[in-house]
């Protein structure tokens, strides 16, 4: 049997949508997705609708939801963004009967346990396909800092999100030491998300640089370090691959992962760079236990909607592909 539905993942940035079919257990299509700011609308049912209308025509009445917020809670406030959601009230408010909702990250655990080998890139370590059994750990910087895991065995596997993102940053040398104590004064409690995710760029920059960027939007900062163009983006860039780098060992040192996979907003934005920057050692650099971490396969979703791919394939692990 075969089930129409709506497929979202909502962001601290943006809210993506898709129509997609699944059955057998697994996603048999996914369609193109519409992508809304979710600055530009009040809620949920305001960027449901602006989807519905650019659909054209009625929604499947099932969806599966894919939210930035820890979704055991009650009546939470989506992270790093002021919409509110209330299970109670959804199925009312956007016309469906059925619905599944999870956290974003859990989505994207679902996506890098079933999407097929060709759609990774090797970033470090040994370059061998994502183990078959043990753990996968996943990090994923974007307007937040995502983690979760992935747990593999006989043919089957669980996803395991996290709010590991919260946890303290660690510095590793002198300038990491002035990172931390810059941040400090101004946070007061310094997270990882606070050197790993895209607003952090700015705050890396000011203390590398001792002084503001030159760019109003943080993309036209992002866009400069990526392009190389401005030297002081640059080495705050090389700075966030390293701090990433140090928190994905981390991560996978708790886990006792087998592998780990890089995803999240900038994911595909760091592709050409995490394989050339500190990354890969800064990763590895724990002491007796590089040995360990050395082995790891490292690998980037280059699936360009790994949210969206991930929340439909959790709908088909959960209900088997069949609706209402």
């Amino acid at each position: 049997m075969k089930t129409e539905l709506v497929a979202a993942d909502i962001g601290g940035t943006h809210a993506r949508f898709a129509l997609a079919q699944v059955g057998d257990g697994r996603v048999l299509q996914l369609g193109k997705a519409f992508t809304l700011k979710t600055a530009d609308y009040a809620g949920l049912v305001e960027a449901w609708q602006a989807f519905a209308q650019h659909v054209g025509g009625p929604l499947p009445s099932v969806a599966v939801l894919a939210f930035a917020y820890p979704v055991e809670n009650d009546l939470p406030q989506l992270t790093n963004m002021p919409w509110t959601i209330d299970e109670r009230t959804l199925p009312e408010a956007l016309g469906i009967v059925q619905h599944l909702i999870l956290n974003d990250f859990a989505a994207i655990g679902h996506a890098a346990a079933t999407l097929d080998p060709s759609h990774f890139l090797h970033i470090a370590g040994p370059d061998i396909p994502l183990p078959k059994s043990g753990v996968i750990s996943i990090v994923g910087p974007g307007t937040g800092l995502g983690v979760g895991l992935v747990i593999r065995w006989d043919g089957r596997y669980q996803v395991i999100a996290t709010e590991g993102g919260n946890l303290d940053f660690s510095p590793n040398d002198d300038v990491d030491d002035r990172l931390m104590a810059a941040l400090r004064r101004r946070y007061c409690h310094v997270s990882a998300e606070r050197l790993v995710s895209g607003p952090a760029l700015r705050d890396i920059y000011a203390v590398i640089a001792e002084a503001e960027p030159p760019y109003a939007d943080d993309r036209d900062l992002w866009q400069a370090a990526l392009e190389g163009r401005d030297p002081a983006a640059a080495a705050a860039l090389e700075r966030f691959c390293l701090c990433l780098g140090s928190f994905a060992g981390n991560i996978a040192l708790a886990h006792g992962a087998n592998a780990l996979v890089v995803a999240g907003g900038l994911g595909l934005r760091l592709s050409q760079h995490l394989p050339a920057s500190g990354f890969g050692e800064r990763l590895a650099d724990k002491g007796e236990y590089r040995s360990i971490l050395e082995q790891l396969p490292v690998k980037l979703i280059a699936y360009p909607e790994p949210g969206l791919y991930g929340a439909a394939a959790a709908f088909a692990a959960r209900f088997g592909g069949s609706g209402v």
